[in-house]
């Protein structure tokens, strides 16, 4: 008879023991949760707010776990009145406080909505936000306790061998083993190459309305050494987004050749990047591409994407006289290709280029095309790395524009941690800008004067995540956040340890895209612009540039 109500007492005192929550801990969480709710560079979801607000308040009541613990440590303990008097101050403070904090995250939100062009939001954003961060901290609380639990566990079952607090120190490191071999370990592998086997699904799939090129200067079409089947559902998007020779003629008023495309699926497990970039190259060679007034070698993103206005511009420019050469690398999105095999994206714009290189250099000095580069995003990261240095670039290619750099760029990390000095970090000059230039707008090309010979552009935006976000963020103060602020960056966004770093990489890079035009990690015709400064064929004007621009926002491309 008694048994129900025990259990149901025993499962009461259970809540109150996971609900109890010292002062010290609490204090952290909540200021932590205030930090979290102050600007970064791009709007946010309720969904990413919570996220990053649930995360910071962990971590706050975390870290207000441990200075409790060195406080009880050295003998300071609230007992009594005092205790009870403390806990008011923080329910007030806190209560007040957290109001404050959450009317002040409404103002900075539609503030840096304003600054990129997007709708404002109102209170329901705010109380929305505010529930899914409920709902995350429970959940990340609860799996926090019984990791916990689970130390505590293995502490006591060794503390029948080893002293107390030997056993307790072990019961954590196992804890800790457990959660690592589950993330990085056997358990993220399983993760890895199911996500790689379902992208892999995807990479097979296209509109089955879509029909093989019948052109002959494109993969898989009647000179091609490649099938359709294999480019890949990104190679077949760029083949069938390939501008006609028509399409050309119509926007420069002038005959018009049919542009060259070469594209080269991931091949099967096991084959490597050199065999494809070989066979990238024969196919270029076979589509007639060093025959073109320019070969533009492009490192694509993880999935093998290829931005359509890098490549179209080029294209329209030239009156259809070019040749684009990609190869797929992953079947992963880019974010999920860098964290697990960041060395690939490299291995493969090194393999790529030195192997269109090799080709190019076998040709008469009077007959070879102008050699380019380019990429976007993880193609960049990729793009640079066949090369050593600017005048590396200069030496071997006639132009390069890389677009949206990543952080961890080699190059561009290089280019702007050695900028001339007094020029900022979101838009700096190297060297004068002889070679290597940074642009956020089409005026900041010609900021610098004249450009003679090869031209190397970085074309990237201030409130872009991908470009700024960095592991150093946790603790150091980054220069572009020291200086004036960027182009559409909040004039109220600060620096924070840890938050800043949490913000732009667990919200702002997850809507890097979904943001207007010129914005985050969108960069709309922009490449266009780029490109006439770059490489203009000879009586390319201003006036073509606009026109241009106005053709390919018009030609949307198929998805």
């Amino acid at each position: 008879m008694t048994a129900g109500p025990d259990r149901r007492q025993r499962f009461a005192r259970l809540i109150r023991r996971q609900c109890r929550a010292p002062i010290t801990p609490t204090i952290g969480a909540i200021t932590f949760f205030w930090l979290a709710l102050t600007p970064s560079l791009l709007p946010r979801t309720p969904v990413f707010q919570a996220l990053v607000a649930a995360v910071a308040l962990l971590t706050g009541y975390a870290l207000g776990a441990l200075l409790g613990w060195l406080i009880r440590g050295f003998g300071g303990h609230l007992v009594g009145p005092p205790r009870r008097r403390a806990w008011q101050v923080v329910t007030w403070v806190g209560g007040l406080g957290s109001l404050v904090a959450l009317g002040l995250s409404l103002r900075w939100e539609n503030e840096v909505r304003d600054l990129v062009g997007m709708d404002r939001v109102g209170v329901a954003h705010v109380v929305l936000s505010l529930l899914l961060t409920a709902v995350l901290t429970v959940v990340l609380l609860g799996v926090a306790r019984a990791l916990k639990a689970l130390g505590r566990y293995v502490g006591r079952q060794i503390g029948r061998l080893l002293p107390a607090k030997v056993a307790t120190v072990v019961g954590g490191l196992v804890a800790g083993l457990v959660v690592y071999e589950i993330a990085f370990g056997v358990g993220g592998s399983w993760v890895v190459s199911t996500l790689d086997s379902s992208f892999m699904v995807l990479n097979d799939e296209f509109s089955t309305t879509v029909p093989a090129p019948t052109i002959p200067e494109v993969s898989a079409g009647p000179a091609s050494g490649e099938d359709w089947n294999d480019l890949g559902r990104q190679g077949r998007l760029f083949i069938a987004n390939t501008p006609t020779q028509q399409d050309i003629a119509a926007f420069s008023g002038r005959e018009a050749l049919q542009p060259v495309r070469a594209y080269i699926g991931a091949g099967p497990e096991g084959v490597r990047l050199r065999d494809e970039a070989a066979r990238a190259a024969d196919e270029l060679k076979r589509l007639g591409g060093f025959d073109r007034a320019v070969v533009n070698v492009v490192t694509g993103t993880g999935r093998g994407w290829v931005n359509e206005n890098q490549a179209q511009a080029l294209e329209f420019m030239w009156g259809g006289d070019t040749a684009t050469v990609s190869m797929q690398y992953s079947y992963l999105p880019s974010w999920m290709s860098f964290l697990t095999d960041g060395d690939r994206a490299q291995d493969a714009g090194r393999a790529l280029f030195d192997a269109i290189y090799a080709d190019w250099l076998e040709l008469p000095a009077a007959d070879r095309p102008l050699l380019v580069v380019s990429g976007e995003s993880l193609g960049t990261f990729g793009g640079e790395a066949a090369f050593s240095g600017d005048q590396d670039l200069a030496t071997r290619t006639d132009g390069a524009l890389f677009v949206g750099p990543t952080n961890n760029n080699a190059l561009w990390s290089r280019f702007t941690a050695e900028r001339d000095a007094g020029t900022p970090e979101v838009l700096p000059t190297y060297d004068g800008g002889a070679t290597v230039r940074f642009a956020d707008r089409p005026a900041d090309w010609g900021s610098a004067g004249a450009w003679e010979g090869t031209r190397v552009g970085y074309l990237q935006h201030a409130n872009d995540p991908i470009t700024w976000w960095d592991w150093s963020l946790a603790l150091h103060k980054p220069d572009w956040l020291s200086e004036p602020r960027g182009r559409d960056v909040s004039p109220s966004m600060r620096w924070i340890p840890f938050i800043t770093m949490l913000q732009l990489g667990a919200a702002d890079q997850m809507v890097a895209n979904s943001v207007p035009a010129g914005q985050g990690h969108q960069f709309g015709q922009e490449p266009a612009y780029a490109w006439a400064s770059i490489l203009p064929p000879p009586g390319w004007t201003a006036a073509d540039t606009d026109r241009l621009a106005h053709v390919l926002q018009a030609r949307a491309p198929r998805q």
